[in-house]
């Protein structure tokens, strides 16, 4: 491979122990697999085993988790609680000892829900999340709806929305330092002494393009309304398989974002990285860069499972949380008197 101010080329085929990045197939998981008994439309099995998962140092996340944890006892459901400071988070083994859990219920924010995801690896199962947080694009039902979505949950009232996942791995030398299950971005960051650093994005091993700037963002659509959208980035429907490519202060005014198909493998290359370049996967560090490393991210098997109740849909949630309200601060949720869309919006 050769890098030059013109951009990147491969030179030769690599060698055999550190192959070409081929299309990913196309055959992944499905949305709940054999994990979980929850289907939408049918009603919740009897004792379900359900995971609450939350920060434990929040007073409110314990006091809720508990209140939860009686309510879903009472109705004849086994609860394991996973309450665990940040630091934490993810030591052990997620799924219960007696068998695989059929729900997740996480108190929180959205970080709390990707904390989540990763712990729970490639053996994923739907999730409900409670809003305890900020923000919430994931978490976005607030805790005083918990009952009525339990509610839902019981008589098959709800849907299940997949979401892409990715593997991120880090190959050095021909030999892979670092893999990583993400489920919002990986990032490639310029770092100290921050001046741009040339980014080589390859597709299918051809390459596409050479990005000079402060860094670059591959995120999935769940990721496109976070780290992706303070950079400029759109925002993608979140049940899409695909990859957002956003750049971070481009020097060339052409270099916009692209949004590329998850059935394709990807591979970064930073031909002459600064002393702190860094990949990032979903805000925690993995690794520093060093000049011939490459980033190759690609879709993973697992599927991470949102569950949506009557009252949330995706729509909704970016009316919510994006305020859009036709220019009328805090009017988002209610749709024009003149007709339209209900408050419902569209699934």
């Amino acid at each position: 491979m050769l890098c030059g101010p013109a951009g990147c080329e491969l030179t030769q085929q690599p060698a055999a122990d550190t192959p070409r990045m081929a299309p990913v197939a196309m055959t992944v998981m499905t949305a709940i697999g054999p994990l979980s008994r929850l289907r939408p439309g049918q009603l919740s099995p009897a004792g379900l085993s359900v995971v609450i998962v939350g920060p434990a140092e929040l007073p409110r996340v314990q006091a809720e988790a508990r209140r939860l944890r009686d309510l879903l006892t009472q109705a004849g459901h086994r609860v394991t609680l996973r309450l665990a400071s940040r630091s934490g988070w993810g030591e052990g083994p997620f799924h219960p000892a007696d068998g695989s859990a059929d729900i997740v219920v996480v108190l929180g924010g959205d970080g709390s829900i990707l904390r989540t995801a990763r712990w729970m690896g490639y053996e994923q199962v739907p999730v409900l999340g409670f809003n305890l947080g900020t923000l919430g694009f994931l978490a976005d039902s607030s805790i005083d709806e918990a009952e009525g979505a339990l509610a839902d949950i019981a008589t098959g009232s709800f849907r299940l929305i997949d979401h892409l996942m990715f593997e991120t791995e880090v190959i050095r030398d021909g030999t892979t330092i670092h893999r990583e299950l993400g489920l919002n971005e990986t990032s490639i960051l310029a770092g100290p002494p921050f001046s741009m650093i040339d980014i080589c994005l390859f597709v299918d091993g051809e390459i596409a393009t050479t990005y000079r700037s402060d860094g670059l963002i591959v995120s999935t659509p769940v990721g496109s309304t976070a780290y992706s959208l303070s950079a400029g980035g759109p925002i993608v429907r979140k049940d899409l398989d695909a990859f957002v490519f956003t750049p971070l202060n481009p020097h060339t005014l052409t270099n916009r974002t692209v949004v590329d198909s998850a059935t394709r493998g990807y591979e970064l290359l930073v031909p002459r990285p600064n002393e702190g370049s860094a990949c990032v996967v979903d805000g925690r560090l993995i690794t520093s860069l060093m000049a011939a490393d490459r980033v190759q991210i690609r879709r993973a098997a697992p599927r991470f499972t949102l569950i949506e109740t009557r009252t949330h849909s995706y729509y909704r949630t970016l009316r919510e949380k994006l305020q859009w309200g036709g220019g009328i601060h805090g009017a988002g949720s209610r749709a024009p008197s003149g007709g339209g869309l209900s408050s419902g919006g569209v699934a």
